[in-house]
């Protein structure tokens, strides 16, 4: 008999470890890898929603030769805003849905800020004298925050500072 012949080998528990701790890294690396995907999807969303909604204003104004007034006041669809509906003359951008756009979009995490916290004032928000207006999705970016000098730059305001997208008319640049 041979003292040195090797035993059936079956798992140690440090070997069973190490597996289940490496199961766990690969499960947590995925698992942010699929929030960052689904916050930056969110975010080209948002970009879509307002670029939308600023066709429909664009239509409206031809239209009408102005934009939807809220009397220079900040609407949106939070109660921070007014709790402004999706449609009709009290939508968050007036008679804008269903006319020039079926609906007026509420932002993918509606009622809830870039952070994820619930906040009253993360919405898409509008305001417009008639002649200017400004659209923004206030306090809802997730990833990349617009500046001067990067490629969401069409959507930099350079009034506010934070996770906001905004478009706007010139005159309304400083609002």
């Amino acid at each position: 008999m041979n003292i040195y012949a090797r035993k059936a080998h079956s798992f140690t528990l440090i070997e069973l470890l190490i597996v289940v701790a490496i199961i766990g890294i690969l499960a947590a690396i995925i698992l942010v890898s699929l929030t960052s995907a689904s916050a930056k999807a969110r975010d080209v969303r948002r970009q879509q929603d307002l670029k939308n909604i600023q066709k429909a204003l664009e239509m409206y104004y031809t239209a009408n030769g102005n934009y939807p007034s809220t009397t220079s006041q900040w609407w949106g669809n939070t109660s921070l805003y007014g709790s402004h509906p999706v449609s009709g003359s009290n939508g968050y951008v007036p008679n804008l849905a269903p006319t020039y756009i079926p609906s007026l979009p509420l932002d993918p995490r509606q009622g809830k800020d870039c952070s994820g916290a619930t906040a009253t004032s993360a919405s898409y928000t509008y305001i417009s004298d008639g002649k200017d207006y400004k659209l923004q999705a206030y306090h809802t970016v997730e990833t990349t925050v617009p500046t001067a000098t990067n490629a969401l730059q069409n959507f930099w305001d350079p009034h506010y500072t934070g996770c906001i997208y905004a478009l706007f008319t010139p005159g309304a640049k400083n609002w």
